[in-house]
């Protein structure tokens, strides 16, 4: 081989490793931004039964952020949820996955309690850590402004319409814990004929929900499927059983709407930090009277 030719073979070589170094760079940045790019999504759900006093009611649903910060104190999140200018926020658990985690919330919790009314359920994650961390993260909660839902209910007042507000531990919490069927029976003793609009973490309890009577349930709990397809409803679910449903969006049942949130955090199956055509999300909900 000439020296010209062996030049050319080494700018070939170079050219294609630049090229490949690039593509390299810009999937990786791809992926990062599959798993971590936040985005908003909004919705208008249509529901039977809701008084027409809470049309347009809206409500910001965040759910399964994993001990994840966007920004310092989560202020990128805040200013996203800030900007949807909510009627309540909701919060459906698994918001941290190790005790050294409590240190975030008190910015989390003021921030969001400054911008609407926030409710917290408990998600398996929490409990995951230990009853002493849960028996921490509640009152660090109230302490900053969030109102947690322990197997209990508020009403909401708009417009001269009331509505129930309600929200169930998770199960892994406390074996003896009131059961969403026994609050759903005090809820119809106390509140007859209104509107119950239930927080409870998991998704996979929809049909019990739906059976004990609750019109609206918000989730969490299955970040999507991890992996969105076509044509399915995600790859992989929180119990790893493969096409899962009630992974992300609204679903109708008896009598019932389900609406599920992607979350905001990662770690999750088949590996944390991971997540393909299915971005973290915060989720914004506009309530339509039927």
């Amino acid at each position: 081989m000439t020296e010209r030719g062996g030049r050319r073979t080494a700018l070939r070589v170079l050219r294609a490793l630049v090229i490949l170094a690039v593509a390299a760079a810009l999937g990786a940045a791809w992926f990062h931004w599959q798993c971590w790019g936040l985005m908003t999504t909004r919705a208008e759900l249509t529901l039977d039964r809701l008084p027409a006093g809470f049309d347009g009611f809206k409500i910001v649903h965040l759910s399964d952020l994993h001990g994840h910060e966007y920004g310092e104190g989560n202020g990128d999140l805040l200013e996203r949820v800030a900007a949807e200018e909510p009627d309540i926020i909701v919060m459906t658990g698994d918001f941290i996955d190790r005790a050294e985690q409590l240190e975030m919330i008190p910015a989390l919790a003021e921030g969001l309690s400054a911008i609407a009314p926030t409710y917290y359920v408990t998600g398996n994650h929490e409990w995951a850590t230990g009853t002493n961390t849960v028996r921490a993260l509640k009152p660090l909660l109230n302490d900053h402004g969030v109102t947690t839902l322990t197997n209990r209910y508020e009403v909401l007042e708009r417009n001269g319409d009331k509505l129930v507000l309600a929200g169930v531990d998770d199960p892994n919490g406390f074996g003896d814990q009131k059961t969403p069927e026994e609050l759903a029976e005090e809820i119809g003793a106390e509140q007859p004929g209104l509107y119950t609009v239930l927080l409870a973490h998991r998704n996979t309890e929809f049909e019990r929900y739906a059976a004990a009577g609750y019109d609206l349930v918000l989730s969490g709990h299955g970040h999507g499927g991890i992996v969105r397809l076509p044509f399915t409803d995600g790859l992989v679910g929180a119990n790893r059983a493969f096409f899962p449903t009630y992974m992300a969006g609204m679903y109708t049942g008896t009598g019932s709407v389900l609406y599920v949130s992607r979350g905001l955090g990662n770690n999750t199956v088949p590996f944390p930090g991971f997540r393909l055509f299915n971005r973290p999300e915060v989720v914004s909900l506009t309530l339509r009277a039927g």
